[in-house]
């Protein structure tokens, strides 16, 4: 039994990164489907999931107030950043589309300078720019049609650093995560349902249970990442968030047999190194 909220905190971050890991297998594994189809049916699960959590708690609430306005701009965000991350993972290596993933939480801090009117020191700047730094190495641009897809994954990085703003915001309202889970993935929903009703492709048997795989390992990720968070502040164990590019590139290995290259992983160093630098740094100051 683990008693202290800390590990526990690190050790929901691992669950959550591991989930994570398999809903970008699954989304790609799904095949050359449309995109909006793919996040349809993701955000589809996730909503049922909720649903069910929130009912079974008895935590059905209405936004209030500002909450609307936070809760509307993670939707919009959310959305926007998985289309952007489906794409990313459809079209390259998996490995390389989570690590741009990742540059949410540096992101985070940006955004949070508005949100949250949180100000952030040198040193804390100096590890976004150090991550951004990073992420060119994975991205390797080229400025050409090849170089759409890393594009894609570096936007939806930063539409989920404002959309992990405004979660920590709503949280810090007294707003329930399974809510927040909710009300994103049934707006999600609603917006992508038109297109996906005009462009729908039709799925083998194997991509619905691809599909549906994703949306059940998203719930997953999602609950445990906001089970992490109430138990230990995000500078002291976001930087485990980073095992979510292990997971990655070994299921990506064994499944695939794609290895990212040197670039890449030197990208991968740079960026987690940021990560470290960064909680060292809020640790440090803490104490």
């Amino acid at each position: 039994m683990i008693k202290n909220d800390k590990t526990k905190g690190i050790v929901y971050i691992i669950v959550s990164a591991f989930f994570f890991a398999l809903m970008g297998l699954f989304v790609k594994l799904s095949g050359d489907l449309p995109t909006i189809q793919k996040s349809f049916f993701r955000n589809a699960v996730a909503m049922i999931f909720a649903f069910m959590v929130i009912t079974k708690n008895h935590q059905w609430e209405l936004p209030k107030g500002r909450n609307i306005s936070y809760l509307l701009i993670r939707a919009v965000a959310g959305t926007g950043g998985i289309l952007c991350n489906f794409y990313a993972l459809s079209n390259m290596n998996l490995a390389d589309a989570s690590m741009l993933n990742k540059l949410s939480p540096f992101f985070a801090v940006i955004f949070s300078l508005f949100i949250l009117k949180e100000k952030a020191n040198f040193k804390q700047i100096f590890a976004v720019a150090l991550a951004f730094t990073g992420a060119l190495f994975v991205m390797k641009p080229t400025f050409s049609f090849e170089g759409i897809p890393a594009f894609m994954g570096f936007l939806g990085g930063m539409a989920a650093g404002l959309a992990y703003a405004c979660v920590r915001k709503l949280t810090q309202n007294g707003f329930k995560g399974s809510l927040v889970i909710f009300y994103f993935s049934a707006f999600s929903c609603i917006v992508t349902l038109p297109w996906l009703i005009l462009d729908f492709t039709p799925m083998s048997p194997e991509q619905w249970i691809f599909l549906i795989l994703a949306g059940l390992s998203a719930s997953g990720g999602q609950f445990f990442i906001t089970a992490a968070y109430s138990k230990a502040p995000a500078k002291e164990i976001s930087v485990y968030d980073y095992s979510q590019i292990i997971f990655t590139t070994l299921l990506s290995l064994v499944v695939f047999g794609d290895l990212p290259d040197l670039l890449s992983f030197i990208g991968y160093a740079i960026i987690i190194s940021a990560a470290v630098f960064n909680a060292w740094n809020s640790l440090r100051k803490k104490n």
